[in-house]
């Protein structure tokens, strides 16, 4: 069967003719990237009813896609790592032996094209000609997943063009196949840098140069190769004096890591300028002068409609304004789209994003809770001058952040590289949308990478620890929870713009400024280091939100010792000692 365009590169022809030979699609096209090519699958979308076209006066080059209602999150319990053993996923993830595997999928992809058209998706994730970046190759048979690449990664003929003859790319296989969550499955194979995904259209689950191969199977390469792929947004801040610093923070979905990403700084704090480089995934180096580096491999962001306004992140609402694809939201009768926390009132007449006349009194949600916006990063008004440095960034603290209501405190710091990494390995969120499953269940998140390291976890807490013996100036490492709440479960902190508040005491404490306070758990700020001129607080509320009350803390110890015990003699010393050092203070203290 011929290919429309031809493939060059020898490897990646070969490997096609294999999957065409497994799937029998009825044609091939090969993507080049093209504005051409982007109003052709477009129109064969909308033609086909995988996109609706929505007002294009209001919201222009912008389309609105509905999958399947079984289909609308990450299937994380349907989602497998199939290194050779399972001792190397760790108990962190589903394995699956690689043969077995290979031979479950191959079933349910044979013949699963027939009909469709397969399209071979060539794609950069990093910036071009990056020593960062990484080639993939996806095949898929959804159009609506050739678009949605093409703004999420550098696609086409720039893809082509950088892997020239090399043999060294990440290929990527994915067939909606019959979108039964009986037969979905997405696996990733480190060791022949392979991801295989089929049965669902959900972004998550078919867009593999995201988290399939952005964080699972880069994190196994970054093992290999001396680096880390992180569930990590990337700032930039300038003070008003002009010293500029960047930031990166990983915090589990829905936890306002990209509306930290688009901050906007309050009218209360004149002179700050916030630039974004990534919402969502920043790859790191050690660089030649003993810093941290680094990257956003996307290019586009895949971001959750739901509580996206223009006073949670007014950035991000003129991101998509153009040019953007949504996901499962809802169609107001004038075209134009609707979710549950957006600016406007709902108009009459609405429907909800399956489809249906939209009935309020029915308690239903309009939009689906994990609805998508999937835009060009190139489009936010915040995006930094620096976000496609080749050799990318040099980042001065490292965030870790989660939802919870009692316990954590509003911010604190690491006393060290490896205190920092313990930070992170206990990090433990309450669950939300973006994940199929309860809501509001407190589920451990180490790193925020529960659900996207791609091997064991005790393996990956060690690599940190190598990571950091590499820097002579390493990142600062800091907690934060903007979600503490007072006991009538009102918030204690105003968040949003203020969290740059927050941000101003990291910033003093990299350069060795700020007060801090010793505690059982890290460095606190003392009373009036955090600037909150201006704001309506509670009463009390700095004393609560600043709080550490060590029996809390000692309840946690116990479920820490518990977890790490899961890994065997995976954990490193490092980490155990680090608890070992919280147990004693703790319990010196309560």
């Amino acid at each position: 069967m011929a290919t429309t365009p031809a493939i060059d590169n020898a490897h990646v022809r070969a490997w096609v003719a294999e999957v065409a030979s497994l799937c029998e699609p009825d044609a091939i096209v090969v993507c080049d990237g093209s504005e051409q090519e982007r109003d052709r699958l477009t129109a064969l979308a909308v033609a086909t009813g995988v996109l609706i076209p929505l007002n294009q006066e209001k919201l222009p080059g912008c389309y609105l896609h509905r999958s399947d209602p079984s289909d609308v999150a990450r299937t994380e319990h349907l989602t497998f790592v199939c290194p050779p053993t399972a001792d190397q996923a760790g108990p962190n993830n589903n394995w699956l032996a690689p043969d077995a595997a290979r031979e479950k999928l191959s079933a349910l992809y044979r013949g699963a094209m027939r009909g469709r058209t397969m399209y071979v998706v060539p794609f950069i994730m990093g910036p071009a000609n990056s020593p960062f970046s990484k080639v993939g190759v996806e095949i898929t048979d959804s159009v609506y997943v050739a678009l949605n690449m093409r703004i999420m990664t550098r696609m086409g003929a720039i893809a082509t063009r950088q892997l020239g003859d090399s043999n060294d790319f990440t290929r990527c296989l994915h067939s909606l196949g019959d979108l039964s969550p009986d037969r979905r499955f997405i696996c990733h194979f480190p060791d022949s840098n392979e991801i295989w995904s089929v049965g669902s259209g959900y972004g998550g689950n078919a867009l593999l140069g995201k988290k399939c191969l952005a964080l699972r199977i880069a994190s196994a390469l970054g093992r290999k190769e001396g680096w880390l792929a992180e569930h990590m947004l990337i700032l930039g801040i300038t003070r008003p004096d002009g010293h500029k610093f960047y930031i990166t923070g990983a915090f589990p979905s829905a936890c306002g890591k990209t509306n930290l990403a688009m901050l906007q700084p309050p009218a209360s704090m004149p002179g700050w300028k916030l630039e974004t480089i990534g919402d969502d995934i920043a790859w790191l180096r050690p660089g030649p002068d003993g810093r941290l580096y680094a990257v956003n491999p996307e290019a586009g962001f895949f971001g959750v409609a739901p509580g996206t306004n223009s006073k949670t992140n007014g950035n991000a609402m003129i991101s998509i304004a153009r040019d953007t694809i949504y996901t499962n939201v809802a169609l107001q009768p004038d075209g134009t789209v609707w979710w549950e926390g957006h600016d406007d009132e709902p108009q009459p007449g609405m429907l909800d994003w399956r489809g249906r006349p939209f009935d309020a009194a029915s308690g239903e949600k309009a939009a689906h809770p994990n609805s998508r916006f999937t835009a060009p990063a190139y489009q936010c008004p915040s995006i930094s001058v620096d976000w496609e440095k080749p050799e990318g960034v040099p980042i001065a603290a490292m965030l870790f952040g989660a939802r919870r209501q009692r316990r954590v405190p509003l911010v604190y710091e690491a006393e060290s590289w490896e205190h920092g990494t313990f930070l992170g390995a206990t990090l433990s969120s309450e669950t939300t949308a973006a994940a199929t499953g309860k809501v509001g269940v407190l589920r451990r998140d180490p790193m925020a990478m529960q659900p996207f390291c791609g091997y064991n976890f005790g393996d990956y807490f060690d690599h940190w620890l190598d990571i950091g013996k590499q820097l002579s100036h390493p990142p600062k490492i800091f907690r934060v929870n903007w979600f503490r709440t007072d006991s009538q479960g009102r918030f204690l902190w105003p968040g949003f713009g203020d969290n740059l508040r927050v941000l101003q005491w990291i910033l003093q404490r990299c350069e060795g400024k700020g007060e801090a306070r010793e505690t059982a758990i890290g460095l606190i700020p003392v009373e009036g280091s955090i600037d909150v001129s201006g704001l309506s607080l509670l009463p009390d509320a700095m004393k609560q939100l600043l709080a550490v009350d060590p029996a809390e803390w000692y309840e946690a110890i116990g479920l820490q010792s518990e977890y790490f015990e899961k890994f065997g003699d995976h954990i490193p010393g490092g980490i155990w000692h680090q608890h070992a050092n919280l147990v004693r203070r703790v319990t010196g203290l309560a």
